[in-house]
């Protein structure tokens, strides 16, 4: 079976990880080319809160897939 039985944590690592360093990199590296009506830089407060629920659910996913 594709995945096997730790699919769903392999997921949930993948896309809290994805959400950590995408809400990181927004704020360590904004966009240089804007379209109208689009802020300067990412909302600080938003970001870091994204960031901090990805990494938490990143790690409580290896935790979870290295202790059985």
């Amino acid at each position: 079976m594709l995945g096997g039985p730790d699919i769903l944590a392999y997921l949930v690592m993948a896309i809290g990880g994805a959400m950590a360093v995408g809400s990181i990199g927004a704020i360590v590296r904004p966009p240089v080319a804007r379209k109208d009506g689009d802020l300067d830089r990412a909302p600080l407060g938003r970001s870091l809160g994204f960031a901090i629920v990805g990494l938490m659910a990143a790690l409580w996913a290896l935790a979870s897939l290295v202790g059985g």
